[in-house]
């Protein structure tokens, strides 16, 4: 007697996954609720279970829903953004514009586009890493995909959080919430190891084995990454993570494109999943990942396709495509994972990646119904040879496209029947993206428009009008000046010896308030001409409005202070600058006090562009044209006391006489 299931699949080719690898050319599969009851030949299955509803998939292929390992599913709404930027520059644009917009709303938006975008090819599990997770759960679970959901945590203030320790409390409820769900499997996201500090990651650790639930970060993806890593941390990023716990719970590794071989055992030998993104790492520049040697060491790798604004869209089927020929051009061998290896990458090897073997990536009894069934008979697959019985393997790889998907299935459940989308309003999703798109376009273009706004939405600025009386005298030599710094006759307050280095950014006078930006780095040399301390720090410096005094001049600016924590090239590449000057200065600065008056003196040797002799600057704060006047005085009696005559003074900034000199 027949048993009793609800849906047979019959009469395709039937791909399973499993650990033997079974290929049925003429299968069938038998689904009761929400799994799969059997798989086998089409008349073996047909004789032994007897359905409700009979499909025919003569002609195509079932294979087991694929796995997208890593994405940022609701940056669909940031698509096409910003692009052929580096990583770095790349998320200078973007996080102000996620900082404005993202919201639940937003989130959940972004999510039924980017599902909408998966199921149409053969997506039925995706891991993601973003804000607002709990309402990108929502989404996900009300389509009915099947998803490890992350929820990012950063060590500064992100849309969802202003502080870490809030992160992790909205984390915790996350998880708390979505536990034990069927579809949704809640984990913690630290970023990465350079967007968290040491308690960070070590909180997101104990967190995530507390409710034993994966770990998702980024790990290794550029070459600035690790080097910055071996430096600041004297480790690679792997035993950096490890020594804070990560590796001590279920990791899923995005990227890891610069790993050494000790670092990939210790992630093998940690059972962690390890993401493999080749179109965004290509896009990005990150480099390429050397999967052949992670593979043949063991580890499970998945492919993923990144979030859709860095690569820009989320089809598995060109992931894995690409993860074949870029293992094989990397290691000068065309044997290196070859197409079966592929297609594990994103089914049964990217279910263990992210944790969810049980569950999902084969098809076989006992497993959720997740399943594909691809249509095998169109030009590009065509024709189809059987002298080799794994043929098919290479036809879904190398040829088959995700447009060649016809009907999706997660946990018993279609979403999707003859390339039409069951379980969300695609149209609609779209009509709303395009909403906040105009919103978004609106944002970027003031943002664009001026050199002051593009700084305020990086960093912040702090505004700081300045007033100051100053002047600029040109020596042949230092020792007069040293003589009288050192010889007592002056009160001196405060000295230091420092290498100064700038960068003057000139933008054609775009924007009437931001005439220049200056990027400082400042060396702090002790007695014996070692460095200390190193800052550095950006101003935008307004145009600048002279009034002449004897010997001196009162300049009146605005200037905007800001935080320099990113590399010279990041702001060169982010400011795109009409023109650009260096300066490299030996600078010996005194504060002193002369009659009661606060005033400053630098002793200048410019090394770059290399200009002779010696450059003195005298300065003070000012507020008025009274106080002015008198500072004016009293700077005019320093330079007789320095031996500086009145005809070697200059009116020029050093930018100025920079340009000057070519």
């Amino acid at each position: 007697m027949s048993e009793k299931v609800d849906l047979l699949l019959t009469g395709g080719a039937v791909v399973t996954m499993n650990a033997a690898f079974d290929l049925y050319p003429a299968g069938a599969v038998a689904i009761r609720g929400d799994s799969i009851v059997a798989v086998g030949p089409a008349g073996e299955i047909a004789a032994a279970y007897e359905a409700d509803e009979v499909v025919d998939c003569s002609g195509r292929v079932i294979i087991p829903g694929l796995v997208n390992a890593h994405t940022h599913a609701p940056m669909t709404l940031l698509r096409g953004l910003n692009d052929d930027l580096r990583l770095d520059v790349w998320l200078g644009y973007l996080m102000p514009v996620e900082r404005e917009f993202v919201t639940p709303e937003f989130v959940k938006l972004g999510t039924r586009l980017a599902c909408a975008e998966m199921i149409r090819a053969g997506v039925t599990t995706f891991a993601d890493m973003y804000y607002f997770e709990s309402e990108i759960a929502e989404a996900t679970a009300a389509i009915g995909m099947r998803a490890l959901l992350g929820q990012t945590i950063l060590v500064f203030p992100a849309p969802d959080a202003d502080t870490f320790e809030d992160a992790i409390i909205l984390c915790r409820r996350f998880i708390e919430r979505w536990n034990g769900h069927p579809l949704i499997q809640p984990a913690v996201a630290p970023h990465a190891w350079y967007t968290a500090t040491p308690e960070l990651l070590r909180a997101c650790a104990d967190l995530a084995r507390a409710f034993d639930v994966p770990v998702h970060t980024h790990i290794a993806e550029t070459a600035i990454e690790v080097d910055n890593c071996r430096s600041q941390n004297r480790m690679p990023v792997v035993p950096w993570n490890a020594k804070n716990g990560l590796l001590e719970t279920r990791l899923l590794a995005a990227h890891c494109v610069h790993l050494d071989r000790g670092e990939m055992y210790d992630l093998k030998k940690a059972g962690a999943g390890v993401a493999h993104c080749p179109s965004s790492n290509l896009k990005l520049a990150s480099g390429f990942a050397e999967v052949g040697q992670m593979l043949a060491m063991g580890l499970n790798v998945g492919v993923g396709t990144d979030g859709p604004a860095s690569n820009n869209d989320l089809d598995i089927f060109e992931e894995m495509r690409l993860a074949a020929l870029l293992a094989k051009t990397v290691s000068n061998d065309p044997t290196v994972l070859p197409a079966r290896q592929a297609l594990e990458l994103a089914t049964i090897r990217g279910a263990q990646a992210v944790h969810m073997a049980h569950l999902t990536g084969s098809l076989e009894a006992g497993k959720r119904a997740d399943l594909v069934v691809v249509d095998m008979n169109v030009a590009h697959n065509w024709p189809h040879f059987h002298n080799n019985p794994e043929a098919i393997y290479s036809r879904l790889v190398y040829a088959a496209k995700s447009t060649d998907v016809q009907d999706v299935m997660c946990n018993g459940q279609w979403l999707m029947r003859g390339q039409e989308l069951l379980t969300v309003d695609e149209a609609a999703a779209k009509a709303e993206a395009a909403i906040v798109a105009a919103r978004i376009d609106a944002f970027v273009t003031e943002r664009e428009s001026s050199p002051y706004n593009k700084l305020v939405l990086l960093a912040g600025v702090q505004r700081q009008e300045s007033f100051e009386v100053q002047v600029k005298a040109r020596l042949a030599d230092d020792r007069r000046v040293l003589e009288v710094m050192e010889g007592g006759q002056l009160e001196i307050v405060k000295q230091a010896h420092y290498k100064q280095f700038d960068n003057y950014f000139f933008f054609d006078g775009r924007d009437p308030d931001a005439a220049r930006l200056r990027y400082r780095e400042d060396e702090y040399l002790n007695e014996k001409g070692e460095v200390y301390q190193a800052r550095s720090r950006l101003t935008l410096l307004g145009a600048q409005q002279l009034q002449e005094f004897p010997n001196a001049v009162m300049l009146s600016r605005s200037r905007y202070l800001a935080p320099a924590a990113q590399s010279l090239r990041f702001y060169r590449e982010y400011f795109a600058p009409a023109r650009e000057v260096e300066i490299h200065k030996d600078r010996r600065r005194w504060r002193i006090l002369y009659q009661d008056t606060d005033l400053a003196i630098n002793l200048d040797q410019v090394t770059r562009p290399g200009l002779s002799g010696y450059y003195l600057e005298i300065k003070s704060r000012t507020w008025s044209r009274s106080d002015a006047q008198r500072k004016a005085s009293l700077i005019s009696e320093l330079l007789m006391l320095l031996g500086v005559a009145p005809e070697d003074t200059q009116r020029s900034e050093y930018a100025e006489l920079a340009l000057e000199a070519g």
